[in-house]
């Protein structure tokens, strides 16, 4: 008989539990099973899939390349039951169907909060659910069938063979401080005097402080003082209000919070650019709410003023 055919959910989970653990004794122990049992189920699955998934040695398992493949689609399979039963819940209680988006802070403020609210006119009675996290996270969450869609910046993406990624628009990066600052003083800004103030910004590793680095490195500059490294918009902004520091933000960021007077765009010209777009599984079939959802990003990517209730059209850039 065919191995997939004697496979069900709770072996699935074992599978992953194997893994997360490396040893048969605490994969047992958790999953409430024998260590004989355990072993002899691993070994069938083995024989029956003709490779072997761990390899053994003195510390326990360590997954082969063969079960390294198949985690990833087990743990696919069990995000997509479990969405599959909120979305039944969600219909049981008058809604239609669930939609999970991940989003790095670069396009939470306005493109994503967009295209949701476009999405919903056109699917009044969808759900949806919004993460926001780091780029590498979002993607592995996306790969395992957590996330139906991830929108960020996708300046130091390197192409995966399951997904598609679709660029909405590049943008300049903006230096940016508290309404009041010194600076705002200025007739003109120039390195000497952004060398004066500590800075915020992004850790190492995330596309923007790769932009910010870039540009220095262009402008044969040495790095400001950092004084804080923080992934937290929310943080960021606070902290900027409440001192002299300095930071950096994409451009619809900078105009999205100056307009609102939390934050001044410096005006300084700093030679770096990022683009921000949108990565979803390559599945045979796409579901019509994730090709809407595609559309409606795309709507959002090319507008800058937030439908109104009365008003559901966005205006052209």
């Amino acid at each position: 008989m065919d191995w997939t055919r004697r496979l069900r959910v709770q072996h699935m989970e074992l599978l992953l539990k194997l893994a997360e653990t490396g040893t048969i004794s605490e994969t047992a122990r958790v999953c409430f099973t024998t260590q004989p049992a355990l072993s002899k189920w691993l070994k069938e699955l083995e024989d029956g899939i003709g490779t072997a998934l761990f390899e053994r040695h003195a510390r326990g398992l360590r997954l082969t390349e063969q079960g390294r493949m198949l985690t990833i689609h087990a743990q696919r399979v069990l995000s997509e039951m479990k969405r599959a039963q909120e979305s039944l819940a969600a219909i049981s209680q008058g809604s239609s169907f669930k939609v999970s988006i991940g989003t790095s802070p670069a396009s939470a403020p306005n493109l994503v909060p967009d295209a949701i609210i476009r999405f919903l006119q056109r699917h009044p009675r969808a759900n949806v659910e919004l993460q926001e996290g780091t780029m590498n996270h979002l993607l592995e969450r996306l790969e395992q069938g957590a996330l139906d869609l991830v929108v960020g910046r996708l300046d130091n993406y390197e192409p995966r063979a399951s997904l598609c990624t679709e660029m909405l628009y590049s943008e300049s990066m903006r230096v940016i401080c508290r309404p009041g600052h010194p600076l705002t003083r200025y007739d003109e800004i120039n390195w000497e005097a952004l060398y004066q103030y500590e800075w915020i910004v992004w850790p190492r590793g995330t596309p923007i402080r790769a932009r910010l680095d870039a540009a220095i490195t262009a402008a044969g500059r040495k790095p400001p003082s950092y004084r804080i490294e923080s992934s937290s918009l929310i943080g960021n902004l606070w902290m900027l209000q409440y001192s002299d520091l300095l930071s950096i933000a994409s451009e619809r960021v900078a105009e999205h919070f100056s307009e609102r007077g939390l934050i001044v765009d410096t005006g300084f010209p700093l030679d770096a650019t990022g683009s921000l777009g949108m990565c979803w599984r390559d599945d045979v079939d796409i579901h019509f709410s994730l090709a809407d959802l595609l559309e409606c990003l795309r709507e959002a990517g090319a507008a800058r003023v937030l439908p109104s209730a009365g008003n559901p059209l966005l205006l052209p850039e």
